[in-house]
């Protein structure tokens, strides 16, 4: 297994300043939102504040409880936890990812952060897979819009973020993805700053990592989100939905669509409803909402520049041929 370090931060006890490239994008989101306010401009800025109003909080979440992590949490416990090889390490993030309230974006950052702490690609990517449309919250949700027919989602994703952590294990063995971000001895597990608790340098050691967590990842989630927006705002919903059929041409353009629409699991569960209602096919939904995690180019993005371009090369390549054979499996039920 090789070691990949290049993306790991040091320590330190200093806030560190907002990047380049998160000034830069939010400073280009904040003014599209401003010039979205003109009313020529209506539908973007509908579709804008619609969207922030489902991520925000998700977001913040992520980078929170990021920050909560990188100062609470004992780097020697998450590599006990996460960073094996085992099928248990797998297991443990299926179900670390169904504990966890938040969208595939907030999602995201907690992700990027257990990699910091020396989690292994694979339980990574398992915890990523799994977390958007197998978590606890999204599971009664799909519940509400499908009925007992939302099992085959939560089980689909969870046989799927499995099978996908298997196929990266032995990616892993063959050096052909990124090993873990730093070698950690599993046994160094010391949580003297929760026996020891103080609030202020609590404070700022979990600012210190919501900071750089926000570095990594933001940036790209406002390029998401922004992409999204011209999206719902500028491309008829109808449109789409008339090439959705239930064979496999229909699923490739649903693949296509899930890949720039997934902007989180919240704001697509009622479109893939929709798409239900529209073509009364299980299959679709399937991989409008799973292809949505396995192809976004934010999610893509985020693992190519923290983690490594072959793990973003193979999460695609490895989890689409799955959903597809699901979706196929799910539009003969």
């Amino acid at each position: 297994m090789s070691s990949h370090c290049c993306h790991s931060e040091p320590k330190t006890d200093v806030i560190p300043p907002l990047n380049r490239r998160l000034v830069i994008m939010g400073s280009a989101f904040l003014g599209v939102l401003l010039l979205s306010f003109l009313p020529i401009l209506g539908p973007l800025n509908e579709s804008m504040l619609a969207y922030l109003r489902i991520v925000w909080w998700a977001v913040l979440l992520g980078l929170v409880l990021g920050g909560i992590i990188d100062y609470f949490v004992p780097d020697g416990f998450v590599v006990r936890l996460l960073g094996g090889d085992s099928k248990l390490t797998l297991v443990n993030a299926v179900l670390a990812g169904f504990l966890m309230s938040a969208c595939s974006h907030g999602i995201l950052a907690i992700a990027i952060q257990l990699y910091k702490k020396g989690a292994s690609v694979p339980a990574v990517i398992t915890f990523l897979l799994a977390s958007p449309w197998a978590n606890l919250p999204m599971t009664v949700l799909l519940f509400g819009f499908f009925g007992i027919k939302a099992l085959l989602f939560v089980g689909g994703a969870m046989a799927i973020a499995l099978v996908t952590g298997v196929v990266f294990t032995v990616l892993d063995r063959l050096d052909m993805i990124e090993g873990p971000a730093q070698d950690i001895d599993a046994g160094d597990v010391s949580w003297d700053r929760v026996t020891n608790f103080e609030f202020a340098k609590a404070t700022k050691g979990v600012a210190i990592g919501f900071v750089s967590l926000a570095n990594m990842v933001l940036w790209w989630i406002l390029l998401g989100i922004l992409a999204a927006a011209l999206i719902g705002a500028y491309v008829p919903e109808h449109f789409f939905m008339a090439y959705l059929g239930p064979d496999m041409t229909g699923m490739l353009v649903t693949l296509l669509f899930a890949t720039v629409l997934e902007v989180c699991s919240e704001g697509t569960s009622p479109i893939a409803f929709e798409i239900f209602n529209k073509t009364a096919a299980l299959g679709n939904p399937f991989v409008f909402l799973m292809a949505g995690v396995a192809t976004d180019y934010t999610e893509i993005g985020l693992l190519w520049t923290n983690i490594g371009r072959r793990t973003a090369i193979w999460l695609p390549v490895v989890t689409v041929p799955q959903i597809l054979l699901l979706g196929m499996w799910f539009n003969r039920l």
